[in-house]
């Protein structure tokens, strides 16, 4: 059951936690850095009682406040008490000329995860009623559905603090830590042969045996030595009447809007990589309990999608595939990377996969704090990190009568592998498949496989 625990000596990593904490290690930590900036016009801000807000949502939501060092049990999670965690926030003068520079330059900064405190703010001010607040967190510490409570705790906080009291915030039912000591208890030890823990990695050593560990991609450079995330990005969107046309595709074959856009991806990559044995990965949000929606933390993790293009398969057949495939590695989400490419006798200084696509349905933007007189946007903070060879992100979207209303997002690339042109080849293939699907295209795999 999920409910509040006595916290034990050594407190383990989440299983997501646990994949970040290796992928900080292998690679540039800073790559990991999740950045949101916001602009703030109009109105006085009281900065005085934004730094001080930000240290009460630091204190409210312990992943925020805590250390990860390795320890003689493996890699761990220190919560730092309240009156030790005092956050890495400065108020900063800055020109209109600097202000991208130093946005850029303040969000690459590297955390030492077993050091800092896995958050920092700067409040930059350009004008007496001109703001811009940059919050930067570790991946360790939040995910993607993260930043809607933080950013609603902010605002109280700061509304609060403004008035001149402290925020007074409902209380969590239950704390990440707690959920990580939930989520162990029903994984069990690897050492138990009928755990879940080991019967979810003997799935995975199974379903991934033999695959092709690296997909030989058309480089324009040589692979880096050290992996390097500096990346570029192109936008990508399909209108309504093909979203719309997608869904109905996919309602016919017992299918998703993502299975859908996912095997127009498999098929992509299998061209790109000349292989016709792909692994390609996903995202899942991994709140499956409904006291975690309030709370700060990463619970996202990766799953693998291993799909067999069969030429002389018809692209039903496709979909009904990955739509396996997808519903059985839903089912399997818990294996932390390190461990399996252990267990497949991959070098572990691989990545364990080269491309991803994740599809997320559009929800309503949170707001940071502000005064009804003012104006807030979003300010863009450095260049894309692509930590993946090829990486969509796309939202879904419906109007308010919940038609579809298009799919939107945007392909990254990392430069130092690839050029614009070859970045942009894949995304126009990707384009012509989906557009193919939507148009009720039922013929062989081997037609788009091949000539597209």
């Amino acid at each position: 059951m999920l409910m509040r625990r006595p916290r034990p000596a050594h407190l383990p990593l989440a299983p997501a936690q646990e994949r970040m904490w290796h992928a900080a290690r292998a690679g540039r930590s800073a790559d990991w850095n999740v950045a949101r900036a916001v602009r703030i016009r109009g109105a006085a801000i009281d900065v005085d009682a934004l730094v001080a807000a930000i240290g009460d949502v630091v204190a409210r939501h312990e992943p925020l406040r805590s250390r990860f060092p390795a320890t003689e049990h493996g890699p761990a999670q220190l919560v730092v008490p309240i009156a030790d965690a005092a956050p890495d926030v400065r108020v900063c003068p800055v020109s209109e000329h600097d202000l991208q520079v130093r946005l850029a330059e303040f969000a690459g900064r590297e955390f030492d995860l077993a050091v800092h405190l896995p958050l920092r703010a700067r409040v930059y001010l350009l004008g007496p009623d001109d703001v811009v607040l940059l919050l930067v967190a570790h991946h360790i510490c939040l995910d993607g559905r993260s930043i809607a409570p933080l950013l609603r705790d902010l605002g109280s906080a700061y509304t609060a603090r403004a008035r001149g009291r402290a925020p007074v915030f409902p209380p969590l039912p239950v704390d990440y830590a707690d959920y990580t000591m939930w989520k162990h208890a029903q994984l069990g030890d690897y050492a138990d042969e009928w755990s879940r823990a080991t019967q979810q990695l003997r799935y995975w050593a199974n379903t991934l045996a033999g695959r092709p560990s690296m997909l030989d991609f058309p480089l324009d450079r040589p692979r880096p030595a050290v992996p390097c995330a500096d990346g570029a990005s192109i936008a990508v969107a399909f209108a309504p009447a093909v979203h719309a046309a997608l869904l109905e595709r996919a309602q016919r074959g017992r299918a998703s809007l993502f299975m859908v856009l996912q095997t127009a991806f498999a098929v992509c990559v299998g061209w790109f990589g000349r292989s016709a044995d792909v692994t390609v990965a996903t995202a899942v949000h991994g709140r499956d309990h409904r006291l975690l929606d309030d709370l700060v933390g990463n619970f996202a993790d990766d799953v693998l999608l291993r799909i067999r293009l069969d030429r002389a398969a018809d692209m039903d057949e496709l979909i009904d595939q990955v739509r396996r495939v997808a519903l059985a590695a839903f089912a399997h989400p818990d294996t932390p990377n390190p461990r399996l490419k252990r267990c497949l006798l991959e070098d572990t200084r691989t990545p364990l996969f080269q491309a991803t696509l994740i599809l997320e349905r559009a929800a309503a933007a949170p707001e940071p704090p502000n005064d009804p007189r003012s104006t807030v946007t979003e300010v863009p903070v450095g260049a894309p990190r692509a930590k993946h060879d090829l990486e969509f992100g796309l939202v879904e979207r419906y109007d308010e009568h919940g038609a579809p209303a298009g799919v939107d997002g945007v392909f990254l690339y990392p430069t130092a592998l690839f050029d614009p042109g070859t970045a942009e080849s894949f995304v126009a293939r990707f384009d012509a498949v989906v557009r193919a699907l939507a148009d009720g295209y039922r013929g062989p795999v081997r037609a788009v496989f091949d000539h597209g």
